[in-house]
């Protein structure tokens, strides 16, 4: 599913629909669609009582089923639709998921024991990459057989998360689906670090779907093979990942949160820059290489900080506010890079991400400390009142 949302589906909507601005936009934003939708989904499994678990099944066969309708009828405006619907469905779920982890990986080993979950999509990621990307070369007509395998991953994953052990989230005075907003403003230190975020996301998440556009689109000077995209996009960052997750994963456990976090995202400036600037396909390599290490940090830090913020019971409802912001950079990033790209180089709009990413990374740096982070809400009404 990752090789679906960093590769397959733009180089589809690129090469064989030869999609706009807009539905290439609305294709890179799906991920965050999903993001967006996410206090919805925390909402409802609240009130209904559903396990973390089965509300997560469920949401996966949605977006199983979108991917089959799109491989049934493959036309555009069916494509875009299922696409942003299928790929926004295991966004929908990352609170209830973090949720899981809080529930069954023990503090002190979480982010290793998270990590050794991720090594296994990584490595399918990787594999996948590598053997669509090979199966497309020159046949993309069969890209209808991808959706399918696609939809098959989905509907086995819905399986699996059903199988898991959750208890359901628990109960909230209100029902309302933004009700967790309040720690935005109970909490200063998670206000100020989601500020920061906006503007370090909003620089990477804008870049992303834009390194498939230069490495597909001929008129860039790169008009790559599938699988070449594949390799740079998916093999190459991919297998640095796989290499670097346990790495991080023990690092996260241990390091000050701020600063880790900080490194990671000069990583993915140092990387944008590279893929842009160098012109060489051994700089695209190199930039994969750096791109997949911040990457692996990233997936775990992302994934599981809001574990040292929050009440052990309010994990997900600091998710959820954490992912809807996530989403709302992520739908307007891609828009706003395909639209930026009609009117700018590549290399200025390079420049202006990695500006934006290095600021963020600058703001959180007073914020580093020689201490663990405080838990959430609570501690810091705590502080107030020494």
């Amino acid at each position: 599913m990752e090789t679906a949302g960093s590769t397959f589906l733009l180089v589809i909507a690129v090469r064989w629909f030869h999609a706009g601005s807009v539905a290439k936009g609305l294709i890179a934003a799906g991920g965050s669609v999903g993001l967006l939708l996410s206090p919805l989904v925390v909402s409802l499994a609240t009130t209904r009582r559903w396990q973390t678990s089965v509300a997560s099944a469920r949401i996966l066969a949605l977006g199983a089923f979108c991917f089959a309708l799109a491989a049934m009828f493959p036309v555009l405006p069916m494509f875009i639709l299922c696409s942003v619907i299928a790929m926004a469905s295991p966004s929908m779920i990352i609170p209830l998921l973090t949720q899981m982890y809080q529930e069954n990986y023990p503090e002190a080993e979480r982010g290793r024991m998270f990590s050794r979950t991720v090594i296994i999509r990584i490595a399918t990621a990787a594999i996948f990459s590598k053997v669509a990307g090979d199966a497309l070369t020159g046949k993309l007509h069969y890209f209808q057989w991808l959706l399918v395998f696609f939809s098959l991953a989905l509907g086995f994953a819905s399986y699996c998360m059903s199988r898991c052990p959750t208890q359901p989230l628990a109960a909230d005075e209100s029902a309302h689906p933004f009700r967790a907003m309040r720690f935005v403003r109970d909490d200063v230190l998670f206000r100020r670090t989601l500020i920061c975020w906006m503007c370090l996301g909003f620089g990477n998440l804008m870049m992303l779907p834009l390194r498939v556009e230069y490495l597909a689109n001929p008129k860039y000077g790169q008009a790559l093979t599938v699988e070449n995209i594949a390799l740079l996009t998916g093999v190459v960052p991919n297998v640095a990942r796989l290499i670097l997750s346990p790495v991080w994963g023990h690092v996260f456990d241990r390091m000050n949160f701020f600063a880790l976090r900080v490194m990671l995202y000069i990583g993915f400036a140092i990387g944008i820059l590279t893929v842009f600037l160098s012109g060489s396909f051994t700089g695209l390599v190199v930039a994969a290489i750096v791109y997949g290490i911040s990457n692996a940090g990233g997936g775990v830090a992302w994934s599981l900080w809001v574990t040292k913020f929050a009440p052990p019971e309010r994990v997900a409802d600091y998710m959820y506010v954490h992912t809807f912001f996530s989403g709302v950079r992520g739908v307007i990033a891609p828009m706003f890079a395909f639209y930026a790209i009609k009117h700018f180089s590549l290399n200025t709009l390079a420049l202006f991400t990695a500006s934006l990413i290095i600021l963020g990374s600058l703001l959180l740096v007073p914020e580093i400390k020689f201490r663990p982070v405080r838990k959430g809400a609570a501690a810091l009404v705590e502080e107030v009142s020494e």
